[in-house]
């Protein structure tokens, strides 16, 4: 008997990365790119357009495309970031609209950047004044050119829920999103709750998660979070599309180096490799402790595993 209990372990080890590699998904239609610039883009903006790539879609946080991504084959989608001071200003929709008239396919927009937020990237702007916005600039894309719309992309706080509500308000029927976006920097176990309270409140739109991640945590943290957050967004059918905050290298980032899908020296982490489809390279961020470097060792191990069950 004694004998026999080694090779029950294996087996139940076994079976249990099997049923790891049947949970998680390599390649997905629904990622897509959050294209943060940096002093490293030059060289590094050709990784996400590779033939390796997963991504199928991109957004900037502005209205107009990248000209380092615009010739590949991911679809741009504009964003009305901010909202202009001028009560007639068409900025936002003239250079929508000339896309559309240019040949380039818009099938979406976003609304505004975190609206709620004064910090950190956020927009700051009033409900009132991105009701007002959107009924001038963006309403008009989806009745005259189909676009569809993206809600505006409140951050993952409390005040978000408010903010928003705010703003349907304010709108007075004149605004009519097709999709929820949704930023959250936290666990899985909380982005988890906090999907699940968006779509309760919102449960006629589908979702676009357009920033997330587990922010100044380890890379042990950092990589089981990303797993189980890749895994769950896909199996959720009202989740079309998710886009993770960390395309930039770890000397940069600022949710922390170990969140970032590449290297201080521009190569690509696990999680970023694993982001675009590809299997786990074992380059460690900048910023990595010893107890990281074993786990990624053992995602080599997964990755074998799952290779071999495939063949």
């Amino acid at each position: 008997m004694a004998s026999i209990r080694p090779a029950r372990r294996t087996f139940a080890i076994l079976a249990i990365l099997l049923a790891f590699c049947s949970a998680q998904n390599l390649t997905s239609s629904k990622r897509g790119l959050c294209y943060v610039a940096s002093s490293h883009s030059s060289s590094d903006d050709s990784i996400w357009t590779s033939s390796g790539s997963d991504l199928t879609w991109y957004y900037n946080y502005q209205a107009s495309p990248t000209s380092s991504i615009s010739g590949s084959s991911l679809q741009f989608v504009p964003m009305q970031w901010g909202a202009p001071t001028s009560d007639t200003d068409m900025t936002f929709f003239n250079t929508v609209q000339g896309l559309i008239n240019g040949g380039q396919k818009i099938p979406y927009v976003l609304g505004f950047n975190e609206p709620d937020g004064c910090v950190s990237g956020g927009s700051c702007i009033s409900a009132q004044l991105a009701a007002q916005t959107w009924i001038r600039e963006v309403e008009p894309l989806k009745k005259q050119y189909g676009v569809r719309l993206g809600a505006p992309a409140v951050t993952g706080s409390p005040m978000g829920f408010v903010w928003l509500q705010s703003f349907f308000t304010a709108c007075a029927g004149n605004c009519t999103p097709d999709f929820i976006p949704v930023h959250f920097y936290g666990s899985f176990e909380g982005l988890a709750s906090h999907i699940g309270q968006v779509n309760a409140t919102y449960p006629n739109m589908t979702m676009w998660v357009t920033e997330y991640a587990y922010a100044n945590v380890t890379l042990q943290e950092s990589q089981s979070f990303y797993n189980q957050s890749e895994a769950f967004l896909d199996r959720l059918s009202y989740v079309t599309h998710y886009s993770y905050f960390g395309a930039f290298r770890s000397d940069v980032s600022n949710v922390g180096p170990d969140a970032a899908m590449l290297t201080q020296k521009g190569q690509l982490t696990d999680i970023g490799a694993w982001y675009l489809g590809q299997r786990a390279t074992g380059n460690v961020p900048k910023g990595g402790s010893a107890r990281s470097v074993r786990f990624a060792g053992w995602a080599v191990v997964v990755a074998a595993v799952c290779l071999w069950a495939a063949n």
